[in-house]
């Protein structure tokens, strides 16, 4: 994307083609975008019942007063 002069004096963004992925490369890449989300969605919930089973059964009861 680059920028070129407006009549005004602003700049605009002038939409270049780029590089144009076929249907193929388009599949493969929203595959590997799953496959990430799930990979960091699991570290998440990993990290989260780690940090639970450290502090032990009794972090999720509440003192009563």
């Amino acid at each position: 994307m680059s920028l070129s002069p407006d009549n005004d004096g602003l700049n605009k963004a002038v939409q270049e083609p780029g590089i144009v992925l076929t249907p193929q490369q388009k599949k493969s890449r929203d595959h590997r975008n799953l496959a990430i989300a799930l990979a960091v969605g699991f570290f998440v919930l990993l990290i989260y019942v780690v940090t639970i089973a450290k502090l032990g059964p009794g972090v999720l009861t509440h003192p009563a007063e």
